[in-house]
C-alpha cells in the first residue's frame, strides 16, 4: 500500500481526514479520504500500488472493462454510452475545428468511442492498461491500441486532440502524465479531460456512500477549483467547462445501492433529476465534467 498524506497537489502538510469509504464493489475494505486545509484537495490516503491495483477491476460489474450487459445498472450504462458516442464526437470537432485529425484517446477501455472517432474519419490511438478491454478493442474494432508502457515511444507533438474520459482520477502519478501529454500534443492542440466532481449537489447529498468516489480504483477527487489549480501547475489553460448531463442518473442508482436503499433505482432516478435540475442554475456542481484545455 502507497500512503500520502502530503497533499500531493500544493504540498500541503495540512491535512486531514474528509471521509471514509467503502470499496463497494468488490472488496468492502475501507479507505480514507484526506482533504487539505491550504487548497482544499481531496484525495484517497492509502491505496494500492500499480502493482496491486489489478485485483480491484476484477468485476463484471466494471463495465468500462468488460461490456459486460447483465443487471439494470449495466444496460443503462450501456444505453448512456450509446447515446454519448456521437455527442462527444461533436463536441470534438466544434471545440477543435476539425472533422479530421490525430486523437489519442487514454483509458480507451473497450474502445467504444475510439471506434466511434476511427468511424468518422479520425486517425485514432488508444492507450489502456487493462489487458482484457485492450485486446477487445483491438480485436472487434482493429484499434492501434498500446499500453502505458509504451506511451513515450509515441512521437511528440502529433495529436490534435487528447481525450481522457473519466481517466485522470486513476492513475498513480497524474503529474507525470500530464508532462507526457504537453509532450503529445501538437502546439494549438485541445485536451478534453472528464472527471466526477467531489463538489457536485449528488456529492454532498452522498456523503461517503457516493458512487464517484470508487475507492481505491479513484485516487483521486478533483472539484473545479482544484483542477484548475492542477492544469495551471502543469502547464495548461482550461478554456472551457461543460457538464456531462447523464452522469448524475447512474452516479446515484449506484450511491442509492451503496447505501442499501430498497428501490435504488427508482429513487436514484428521482434524485438523479432533482440534481440535474439544481444543476442547471448552477453548472460548477454538476455531477461530472468536461475541462477543455489547451497548452499554455
Amino acid at each position: 500500500m502507497i500512503t500520502q498524506s502530503i497533499c500531493p497537489l500544493c504540498s500541503s502538510a495540512k491535512t486531514s481526514t474528509y471521509l471514509i469509504c467503502t470499496d463497494h464493489l468488490l472488496t468492502r475494505e475501507r479507505f480514507d479520504l484526506y482533504k487539505c486545509k491550504e487548497c482544499g484537495f481531496v484525495f484517497t490516503l492509502k491505496y494500492p500500488d500499480e502493482q496491486n491495483i489489478g485485483k480491484y477491476y476484477e468485476s463484471d460489474n466494471y463495465i468500462s472493462h468488460n461490456d459486460s450487459s447483465k443487471g439494470i445498472l449495466n444496460i443503462i450504462y450501456l444505453q448512456a454510452r450509446s447515446l454519448m458516442l456521437k455527442k462527444k464526437r461533436k463536441i470534438i470537432e466544434k471545440a477543435t475545428q476539425l472533422t479530421r485529425g490525430r486523437i489519442l484517446d487514454i483509458g480507451c477501455g473497450t474502445g467504444y468511442f475510439a471506434a466511434t472517432m476511427k468511424k468518422g474519419g479520425w486517425d485514432v490511438t488508444g492507450i489502456e492498461p487493462n489487458v482484457k478491454a485492450r485486446n477487445f478493442a483491438a480485436g472487434h474494432f482493429a484499434l492501434d491500441v498500446i499500453s502505458p508502457d509504451d506511451v513515450s515511444e509515441l512521437p511528440a507533438g502529433i495529436f490534435d486532440c487528447i481525450t481522457l474520459w473519466h481517466v485522470l482520477e486513476h492513475f498513480h502519478d497524474p503529474f507525470s502524465y500530464a508532462a507526457e501529454i504537453k509532450r503529445l500534443l501538437r502546439p494549438e492542440g485541445l485536451i478534453l479531460c472528464a472527471l466526477p466532481n467531489c463538489s457536485s449537489f449528488d456529492a454532498s447529498n452522498y456523503g461517503e456512500y457516493w458512487a464517484a468516489y470508487d475507492v481505491p480504483r479513484h485516487l483521486w477527487h478533483f472539484t473545479p477549483e482544484t483542477f484548475r489549480l492542477f492544469a495551471e501547475k502543469m502547464g495548461f489553460n482550461i478554456i472551457g467547462i461543460r457538464p456531462l448531463p447523464l452522469d448524475v442518473f447512474y452516479i446515484s442508482i449506484l450511491s442509492e445501492k451503496n447505501k442499501g436503499t430498497k428501490f435504488h433505482f427508482l429513487t436514484g432516478m428521482v434524485k438523479g433529476t432533482l440534481f440535474a435540475f439544481r444543476s442547471l442554475f448552477n453548472k460548477p456542481r454538476s455531477s461530472s465534467l468536461i475541462y477543455f484545455l489547451r497548452l499554455k
